[in-house]
């Protein structure tokens, strides 16, 4: 995040957390970033959530949450149908390392 003195010039900021997704001011724009399409945001903690930096003019870095975004995917999310989502393991899922090895053929 970078700012001049009295918030003069912020360029990115997260203006509010709600329940339903997060605020973003950046450049002089507002965005909504919704839990649905963005869920690696929901649960996280607000100090994480907050710290947000603009790399290059375009690129929104969140280091503590190792999440990256660019501002076209805020502006024109049609020219990026893939979303993320988080999947949960299945209940019967075996846990990760305890896999059996198949035999090359």
């Amino acid at each position: 995040m970078k700012s001049s003195r009295h918030g003069e010039n912020i360029l990115v900021s997260v203006e509010n957390i709600t329940p339903f997704g997060i605020w973003l001011f950046v450049k002089g724009r507002e965005y909504f970033l919704t839990y649905k399409d963005y869920p690696y945001f929901r649960d996280q903690a607000l100090k994480s959530i907050q710290a947000v930096q603009l790399l290059h003019g375009y690129h929104l870095y969140w280091p503590e949450l190792d999440v990256d975004l660019e501002i076209d995917n805020l502006e024109n999310p049609e020219k990026y149908p893939l979303k993320s989502r988080i999947v949960e393991p299945h209940p019967t899922s075996k846990p990760r390392g305890s896999a059996t090895k198949r035999a090359s053929r």
